[in-house]
């Protein structure tokens, strides 16, 4: 015969199957909220950018970097090895043509300038007394060539004397021929004397034209040692500020090494370097457009470099409006290089939701909610994305980095 179960225990099953069941629906509705969550992911307004689609022109772009230059620029090289002896202009400082920047010690292009007077002065005696000796040689030629002559004179008057007498009887035949002999010896004489005049005077051109040149190369030498003598205060060669200058006194700097740069900073240029990956994209006139801030200023590449240092292509930048008030000497910029350029073309503002991939997924607000599409894209650059389908014009878009909800088919906007 079953015994009946206490009261007691009876109540207490109960109110254990009461909390079971109120256990296993809480856990229920736990499950559907957090599933709702995650079939539903929300975000607020206020963490996120959009902006909204439109049409209009854009650029595509290739991002360098870059950096602004005095567009002339002359390097004040040392005219001698010497030392520093005085500093006369600071960096920054305007200068004007002809004004000193350095003072160079003297002392050794002094005592080179001094020899070299001495050298030349005996170089130009030695042409002195080579040309008097010359002289006295040619005219004792000369003197001796006239001697000939007159001899030739006496002995044309013995054979003329000779035949008459030959013909009165009163001489021989014998005293004719040798009077004839005389005669022919002295001309033999007199012409070999004429080539030694000649010889003479060909010889004394030589030997003049060589101690001229000789003396010409001193004089050039003493005159350039003279011209470094000049400079040893070096100045400015064109107005301008001073962008940098040796201040070290006391050193010693080599002839050519550079002492002092000036540049015109009324007129800029611009240099640029990009991965030599895009080198076979650059052309010479390819249009620049260079940011200082929330400034653009446009140009053209001017000379593309072959030669890659490290990874990198160099070029030069031809500003359009090199004088503009934006640009400073050194000042390193954002450059972008235009390969190609639309017009009524669907875009949208760049942003980080845009990784650069052809077809990538955006979402498009609509009302409190974003819904995910995906889109593909086109040309870009700093300032806007090309799109090409899958949107209109006056559709709103999240610009922010939205990887996080990478999985999620909408959002939910709070």
């Amino acid at each position: 015969m079953d015994k009946e179960l206490p009261a007691a225990y009876v109540a207490q099953r109960k109110r254990k199957r009461l909390l079971l069941l109120l256990a296993c629906a809480g856990a229920l509705a736990a499950g559907v909220i957090l599933l709702r969550i995650l079939l539903h992911p929300s975000i607020k307004r206020s963490a996120i950018t959009t902006a909204t689609v439109e049409t209009g022109r854009i650029e595509n772009t290739l991002n360098a970097a870059g950096e602004i230059l005095p567009e002339f620029e002359a390097v004040i090289t040392s005219p001698v090895s010497a030392s520093i002896q005085e500093v006369l202009a600071d960096a920054g400082s305007n200068i004007k043509a002809g004004q000193s920047l350095l003072r160079l010690d003297k002392s050794g292009i002094e005592g080179e300038y001094e020899k070299g007077k001495f050298q030349l002065e005996s170089r130009q005696n030695e042409l002195r007394k080579l040309k008097l000796a010359l002289d006295k040689s040619y005219f004792d030629l000369q003197s001796s060539n006239e001697i000939k002559q007159l001899r030739i004179n006496a002995l044309q008057a013995d054979v003329e004397n000779s035949k008459r007498l030959f013909k009165a009887g009163g001489g021989t035949r014998e005293d004719v021929e040798q009077a004839e002999m005389n005669l022919k010896v002295a001309r033999l004489e007199k012409t070999q004397l004429e080539n030694e005049i000649r010889n003479k005077q060909q010889s004394m051109k030589l030997e003049m034209r060589e101690s001229e040149i000789s003396s010409a190369i001193q004089a050039q030498e003493l005159k350039e040692l003279k011209r470094k003598l000049d400079q040893a205060s070096v100045t400015a060669s064109r107005s301008g500020v001073v962008t940098w200058i040796n201040k070290n006194i006391g050193t010693v700097v080599r002839e050519g090494e550079s002492l002092a740069r000036i540049a015109d900073l009324a007129s800029f240029k611009a240099t640029g370097t990009i991965a030599d990956s895009y080198l076979g994209q650059l052309s010479n006139g390819m249009p620049v457009i260079i940011r200082i801030q929330d400034t653009d200023i446009r140009g053209s590449i001017q000379t593309v470099y072959p030669a890659v240092q490290n990874s990198a292509a160099t070029f030069d930048i031809r500003l359009e409006e090199p004088h503009h008030k934006a640009l400073r000497p050194n000042l390193k910029v954002e450059v972008y290089l235009v390969t190609a350029t639309g017009n009524n073309i669907m875009r949208i503002k760049n942003g980080p939701a845009f990784k650069g991939a052809s077809g990538q997924p955006v979402f498009v607000v609509q009302g409190n909610k974003a819904v995910r599409r995906m889109v593909h894209t086109g040309m870009s650059n700093f300032d806007y994305v090309e799109l090409k389908d899958n949107v209109r014009p006056g559709e709103v878009i999240i610009t922010s980095d939205m990887s996080e909800f990478k999985n999620a088919r909408e959002i939910k906007l709070k």
